[in-house]
């Protein structure tokens, strides 16, 4: 699926689909954490199954406000043992599949939000 495009703002998902993910046109086959202001594409989470605590550990270091996580084709809740850090922070993570954490990531960073999504790409 094609998304439409603001330079302007930042980091944007371009297009994604089964097996990729376009950040800025840029395709990606691997999972990854977009921010509008940083790619990290060293995120390599497989699947939900394969999630583990320091992977969590880095979506919350990321400092943002909103964090997203996709999981894949299809909506899935890791154990929320995974969560306790996040709930430690005093902070929410977002779960949704892949597609819909794309289209929400570029909402809330079009509007100037300091979000970061990691998306689990399959």
């Amino acid at each position: 699926m094609k998304l439409h495009t603001d330079p302007r703002t930042g980091n944007t998902v371009t297009a994604h689909g089964e097996g990729y993910v376009a950040i800025n046109g840029e395709r990606h086959a691997g999972s990854l954490i977009v921010q509008p202001d940083a790619l990290d594409t060293t995120w390599q989470v497989a699947s939900i199954a394969a999630l583990e605590p320091a992977h969590i550990e880095r979506l919350l270091a990321t400092g943002a406000d909103i964090l997203i996580l996709g999981t894949g084709r299809r909506q899935q809740f890791p154990p929320l043992a995974l969560l306790k850090p996040v709930i430690a922070a005093g902070r929410t993570v977002d779960v949704m599949d892949t597609s819909a954490a794309c289209r929400t990531y570029n909402i809330l960073m079009s509007e100037g939000r300091t979000v970061a999504a990691a998306l689990i790409i399959e």
